[in-house]
């Protein structure tokens, strides 16, 4: 991380005030695919046992998804699980 003057935060959110651009852009699409992933678990009336056979992972794997452990995860690991649980991930680029 350079150093920098903070002095209001970046409207792109936190991740852009704390790591260098190309990483703080793919700490966002990761944390959007955790927090889909989230959602998709607390509405789904499964366990984390069927959830994590679904998903193709231990049930670990699911417990850190629950509790939002981003680091955890690449982010072709995240679109693989988003397809996984039917949430279509897609990706959009913006200029």
């Amino acid at each position: 991380m350079s150093e920098r003057t903070l002095t209001k935060g970046d409207p792109r959110g936190v991740f852009y005030d704390l790591f260098e651009e190309e990483e703080a852009a793919e700490l966002v699409m990761r944390a959007q695919i955790v927090n889909a992933l989230q959602a998709w678990l607390a509405e789904s009336r499964e366990n984390q046992m069927v959830l994590s056979k679904r998903l193709g992972v231990d049930k670990s794997r699911v417990s850190e998804v629950k509790h939002g452990k981003v680091e955890k995860f690449s982010l072709d690991n995240l679109v693989r699980l988003a397809q996984r649980a039917g949430l279509k991930p897609k990706l959009r680029i913006g200029v």
